[in-house]
């Protein structure tokens, strides 16, 4: 008797356990996506809506969104078609990221037709320079500077902290995830309005005077161009007109500049006006 109780135990376990497995298995099935919707880069999918981990976003993951951003940033702005001119610009921004503390970034370098002087970047290596700004600058080195300065903001991941914190104050994700369109969205926001804080405006400085000078430009450059930006009158350039005060950060500039980079590459004003007249 106690041999057939045995055995009938052990026939319900045997049940059990392939029950078990059953539900295992249609659990999986449910909760996995089709491999046509498979995310392709760690999005949780919750409710149809695809969250992103902000709290540990990788460079791939960050350079996919920005070329989602990049894609709507080029509803909204002009991009130039003028090839000679978007080289050039490629040339000297390429120059300097073989320097960047983050070299599986791949940066794109675009010009904007635009006359304003301004300049920004967005998450995954996208930088634009306006026309205007190309134009206001008086060498390479100048253009570089700025060019540098928007490479720092991406260096230092400032537009994920800054799109971490937006997205928080509207209430519209948590400390760690967001859903990816509005990532987007805010993402555009950003590059465009350019709401930075003074910590990152000063960490971008810092790290585009490092890129200036390890890239063998004079780093003077980089303060003779807001000084000279400062003193032409009128409203302040959009990439200026952020949190830090302008002297302040000249200032802070010019304590920072190593004097064997203060003088460099492209300061040959004639050089640079025929390189862009053949542009």
């Amino acid at each position: 008797m106690i041999q057939f109780f045995t055995r009938m135990d052990r026939v319900r376990r045997r049940w059990t356990y392939a029950f078990l497995g059953f539900l295992l298995t249609l659990g999986i099935g449910i909760g996995t996506p089709p491999a046509a919707q498979a995310l392709p880069w760690g999005q949780l999918l919750l409710r149809g809506v695809q969250i992103l981990q902000l709290s540990n976003l990788s460079p791939r993951h960050e350079m996919q969104i920005g070329a989602q951003i990049d894609q709507q940033l080029q509803r909204q702005v002009r991009i130039s078609n003028n090839r000679a001119l978007t080289a050039y610009v490629n040339e000297i921004g390429q120059r300097l990221v073989n320097n960047t503390t983050r070299p599986t970034v791949n940066y794109t370098f675009q010009v904007v037709e635009d006359r304003s002087i301004n300049a920004f970047a967005t998450m995954g290596g996208f930088v634009y320079i306006n026309r205007g700004l190309i134009e206001a600058a008086e060498n390479e080195a100048e253009l570089a500077s700025v060019i540098a300065h928007e490479i720092g903001h991406i260096e230092g991941r400032h537009l994920v902290k800054q799109m971490r914190e937006v997205a928080i104050a509207q209430g519209v994700a948590t400390a760690a995830e967001l859903d990816a369109n509005r990532a987007v969205q805010i993402g555009v926001e950003l590059a465009l309005r350019r709401p930075r804080s003074r910590q990152d405006e000063y960490d971008a400085d810092s790290r585009g005077l490092r890129l200036l000078g390890q890239a063998g430009y004079a780093q003077s450059a980089m303060v003779s161009f807001m000084e000279k930006l400062l003193n032409r009158g009128g409203s302040m350039p959009t990439f200026l007109s952020t949190h830090p005060n302008t002297r302040d950060r000249i200032d802070n500039l010019r304590r920072s500049i190593n004097p064997t980079m203060a003088t460099g590459d492209g300061l040959d004003s004639e050089a640079y006006r025929a390189r862009l007249r053949s542009s």
